[in-house]
């Protein structure tokens, strides 16, 4: 009788593990396992992915005389040892200038899963956004024509940019932000939750289960949903409750108005959150959303067993092996301090 009782709680609760794996699967999409796949899913037609292109995009991208000062690369707000952010609550650039409206430096992991870049969502992918934060005064405030004349003063770089781009040789600003944008498509981060998406059930425990039933039930998954867990779509913020720190910015002046949905992924590395960096702790973070977003009072138990789902996104870094750069010539622009 007893072993009969055990079988049918076992059978009882398989039944609902599964249903739980189905759910998730119809909502969420795993990053690709396989190399082919994964290419698919990062590669983008106008600008193919190549070894020489990637090994360009990454000196690029840890290049700090493509700013002003020749002191800010694309990796000072987007450190990779550092969960792709800059760990601050407002980015700071040029002339230790913080950025006027007191916006956060979102990660660079995964931004490849995303279908629109910056938080209103301006740019719809990295070859567009990889321009902005290079001519924009309070980050790197460098003029696209002083980009190119530094990058061209350095006969290593002019011999890269020939091999990266064989039927557009020359060093331009598209050239120098697709070669950026190509090397940030490969930094993906798979976890343990898209082991479970592709059928493990043993990839996340009972706690890391029950948050992602709560995470689909209190209607988180309704925005932060697809391969990036988020990054898809614009949302009305806020929409049920005023956001108490509405008044840190001038983001949409302190207004409702429509925001990009933050990708997930290695969500408990990338704080402090919301555009403006003013929550520090990801379980507030989880609060202010329930009760702004969802009209809802999340208890302090929800909160607890979200908020371990989401650890769960934390995924597998990319080994990145730092680049040698090239040496400046006699040639080459001076910073401007």
């Amino acid at each position: 009788m007893k072993l009969l009782l055990f079988l049918s709680i076992l059978i009882i609760s398989q039944i609902h593990s599964d249903e739980l794996m189905t759910q998730s699967q119809a909502i969420f999409k795993a990053i690709p396992s396989s190399y082919k796949a994964l290419n698919d899913l990062i590669d983008n037609p106008n600008n193919r992915l190549s070894k020489d292109k990637l090994k360009l995009g990454k000196m690029l991208f840890f290049e700090p005389r493509i700013s002003k000062s020749g002191l800010i690369s694309c990796a000072t707000c987007h450190n990779l040892s550092l969960g792709g952010v800059d760990g601050l609550s407002t980015a700071v650039g040029h002339k230790w200038t913080k950025n006027p409206h007191h916006i956060n430096s979102p990660t660079v992991y995964n931004a490849v899963l995303h279908k629109m870049q910056f938080w209103d969502g301006r740019s719809k992918d990295l070859e567009d956004q990889a321009k902005g934060p290079i001519e924009a005064g309070p980050e790197m405030a460098a003029p696209k024509e002083l980009v190119v004349k530094r990058l061209k003063s350095m006969p290593e770089y002019v011999a890269l940019f020939k091999k990266a781009f064989p039927k557009k040789p020359s060093i331009d600003f598209t050239n120098t932000a697709n070669a950026i944008a190509a090397f940030e498509r490969t930094l993906v981060t798979p976890s343990k939750f898209d082991d479970y998406l592709r059928g493990d059930d043993s990839a996340l425990n009972k706690q890391e289960k029950l948050g992602l039933k709560k995470f689909m039930a209190k209607g988180c998954a309704s925005c932060h949903n697809g391969v990036g867990i988020g990054g898809s779509m614009k949302q009305l913020f806020p929409i049920v409750k005023p956001y108490k720190y509405a008044h840190i910015g001038d983001f949409n002046d302190g207004k409702p108005g429509m925001v990009k949905v933050p990708g997930l992924r290695n969500i408990a590395l990338t704080g402090p959150y919301f555009h403006n960096g003013a929550v520090w702790s990801l379980k507030e973070a989880v609060f202010i959303m329930g009760e702004t977003q969802l009209g809802t009072t999340l208890s302090k138990e929800d909160v607890s067993d979200i908020v371990v789902f989401l650890k769960s996104l934390t995924g597998d870094m990319p080994k990145i092996t730092l680049p040698k750069l090239p040496r400046y010539t006699n040639m080459t622009p001076k910073p401007e301090l």
